[in-house]
């Protein structure tokens, strides 16, 4: 987490006042039920509340206890004490230290999950609004970075509105998988804690109780969240990869808006670089780093271990604070990028029709030649064309065995651009509902 590339929305959730915050309503809310239950005075759980529900945590205090007890839950427990008072030797009854960490670290992870919706939200309007907008403007499409067949720019746009359509979904899942609460005691058993008190904290806090945790509520559940995380970064590197390449120069199809005062070099005034996409290349690769250790924790030893924690305490902000940034930085990026029809013209142009190829080939087998001489027939028209010896449409007129099939008129009816993009409407309706 450093300034540059954190927004204050999802810092805060973060931020020691709040875990600490986090960690009272546990205690408080299950000192509510242990006092139902007869397990300690009523009386004692509602001093707990009126003396620090509206508490501001001393977190310099709590980190010079830690520095004596070298037990994080047991230097805020003290504090706690300090501020509540005699009362406050009736918290923690029957927990253990993992019920308060792990129920706050889902606490924690649904709400970051929140924002990245939102965030999300703000993507796929971009992409919709961008989409509709360049719907039928035709552009080249690509294969190992060689011109194909036509498309369209709006295609391009709804390919990754689908895809970021997923990643919601996704995240959803996600969220709902990490949302559970244990508060079950030393190994998981209730022995000294009773199940009752884990439904009534997870209600109050929005979660689930976990069904059978151990010590620990299990990290599967953790490995899913940050791989989906880093999925979608993936997803995220994948757009500004493509928004990168049309900003080169010898294609320039589209760029990264440029404002006013801007400068795009140190050493070069005439520079306007693709800085966004490249940084949420970068940041992409930060969120998918955590991936791994995500799925490592998952393997602890026995009822419980702590080689999880050190992991969790920088991945959980890191990879959060990280994609919601590149998300809001992406739906900006769409919604003010820069778009050249005239260029994606001139790049579809710029082999002379061979992006026709196909068409050309499946006429000829339509009209009886094999696929394997028609394909010879084409192939040998289009290779001079490569080498900038000819147009692809007069080469294909001039040769006597093409001929043989098509007529000019015929030829000519496989360059039709519109023939390529007949489909648009429907694959909108797939992807948006609507075309």
């Amino acid at each position: 987490m450093i300034p540059r590339y954190t927004r204050p929305e999802m810092a805060s959730i973060w931020e020691p006042q709040t875990r600490f915050k986090i960690w009272f309503e546990i205690e408080a809310h299950a000192a509510d039920a242990l006092a139902e239950l007869g397990t300690i005075p009523k009386e004692a759980a509602k001093t707990v509340w009126a003396k620090a529900k509206d508490a501001t945590f001393d977190v310099a205090r709590i980190d010079e206890i830690e520095r004596e007890t070298k037990h994080d839950v047991i230097a805020f427990l003290t504090h706690l004490a300090e501020i509540v008072g005699p009362e406050a030797r009736f918290v923690h009854q029957g927990m253990t230290s993992s019920d308060v960490l792990d129920t706050c670290l889902n606490v924690q992870l649904t709400r970051a999950a929140d924002l990245l919706l939102a965030d999300l939200d703000k993507v796929l309007a971009a992409l919709k609004k961008r989409a509709f907008e360049h719907k039928m403007t035709p552009t080249i499409g690509r294969s190992h970075g060689i011109h194909a067949e036509p498309v369209t720019f709006g295609l391009k746009l709804a390919y990754a509105y689908a895809e970021f359509s997923r990643a919601k979904e996704r995240l959803i899942a996600a969220r709902k998988e990490v949302a559970t609460c244990a508060i079950s005691g030393a190994v998981g058993t209730f022995a000294q804690i009773d199940p009752r008190v884990e439904e009534h904290v997870a209600k109050a806090m929005g979660l689930v109780p976990e069904p059978i945790s151990t010590q620990v509520i299990p990290r599967d559940r953790h490995a899913m969240y940050f791989s989906t995380l880093g999925v979608i970064a993936s997803s995220v590197e994948r757009i500004a990869v493509e928004i990168r390449h049309m900003q080169r120069t010898e294609v320039l199809e589209a760029e990264e808006f440029f404002s006013e005062g801007q400068k795009g070099s140190s050493a070069m005034p005439h520079k306007r670089n693709p800085v966004l996409s490249e940084n949420l290349t970068g940041l992409s690769r930060m969120v998918r780093a955590y991936v791994t250790p995500a799925l490592e924790n998952v393997v602890l030893w026995h009822e419980r271990d702590i080689s999880h924690s050190s992991a969790e305490r920088m991945m959980g902000p890191d990879a959060t604070v990280t994609l919601d940034f590149a998300l809001v930085r992406l739906a900006g990026l769409i919604d003010k990028l820069l778009v050249y029809p005239a260029n994606m013209q001139k790049n579809l142009d710029r082999l002379g029709g061979l992006v026709h190829s196909q068409r050309v080939l499946l006429a000829l087998t339509q009209k009886g030649a094999s696929r394997e001489d028609a394909y010879k027939l084409v192939q040998r028209n289009a290779m001079p064309v490569w080498r900038g010896e000819g147009d692809f449409l007069q080469l294909l007129k001039k040769d006597t065995e093409v001929k043989k099939y098509l007529t000019d008129a015929e030829i000519e009816e496989q360059f039709d651009l519109g023939y390529h993009l007949k489909h648009v409407d429907t694959i909108f309706k797939r992807v948006f509902g609507e075309s």
